[in-house]
Formats: structure tokens, sequence, C-alpha cells
């Protein structure tokens, strides 16, 4: 019989200084006598310079096998909110319950980072995210490479 155990993983942690942008419905054109789907532009863009900023940062392989990634969206504040709301939205007291939705903030990010931290998001087998308001939007992403070890029992 064969027991599984967990050995040391690789982790990475990245902080990008971008607004998260939600995953919007893809657009639609005719080509030849097909469609083609394709991103609208504020996604596209997002998804580009995230891929860039970590590729600036993460200068290894993209991680392979099965992943743990913990996300945290940080999104802007608006600017009409009195000063006691935006405290309390910048402490934490007050998180986003108005769209964009959560999962479309994953869907985007987790597409943008396909071919740079790993090969393709469908190696990720855990997820936990977070959605908060900040003076300072940003993506915060830690990957763990999971790794198992058979041992003989």
């Amino acid at each position: 019989m064969q027991q599984t155990s967990s050995t040391e993983a690789t982790v990475i942690k990245l902080t990008f200084d971008i607004a998260p942008v939600a995953q919007a419905r893809p657009r639609a054109t005719r080509f030849g006598k097909g469609i083609r789907l394709y991103d609208p532009k504020p996604v596209r863009t997002y998804k580009d310079q995230l891929w860039l900023a970590a590729r600036t940062a993460y200068e290894g392989d993209p991680l392979e096998g099965p992943l743990k990634v913990t996300a945290r969206f940080y999104r802007p504040i608006q600017t009409s909110e009195s000063k006691k709301r935006h405290r309390l939205k910048a402490t934490g007291a007050i998180r986003p319950t108005k769209k964009p939705d959560l999962d479309n903030y994953i869907k985007s990010t987790l597409d943008g980072l396909n071919g740079v931290l790993w090969g393709d998001d469908n190696q990720i087998v855990e997820l936990n995210t977070k959605k908060y308001y900040s003076d300072k939007p940003r993506v915060e992403i830690e990957v763990e490479e999971l790794k198992l070890k058979l041992t003989k029992q």
C-alpha cells in the first residue's frame, strides 16, 4: 500500500500595483465564415500588464503540478465617499459587496498569469481569494507548489 505525504513546497509571493479588472463577457466578430471571440480592450490590457509584470518579477520557469493559490484584490475607493466611509473602507471595516464579482476578478487574473507562474490555471487545485477596498489598488498573489512524496508502508 502507498501513502502520500507533503514535502517542501515552492512558494511565490508577488504584488502587482495594477488595479484589478474583472473578466467581462467575450466580444464576437465575424471572421471569414466563422465567428472570432475576443476579450474587451480593458480586460486584454489588464491581462497583458499582469503578464508583463509577472514576467519581470518572476524569472523562474512556470510551476508544475498541483498548486494552491491565494489572491487578494484591492479595488479603488470611490472618490465620492465621505471621509468617514472612506476611512472605513480603507481599514477593511467595509468590504466590497457590489459588482464586479470576485469570481470575475479571479478569472481575468488567473488567465493573465498563465505561462508565467504556471503553465495553465487548470493546475490550481486550491484557491483562497478576498476582495478589499484600498487607496493603493493592487493584486497580491501567493502560489504554493503542492509536491507529494510517495512512501511505502
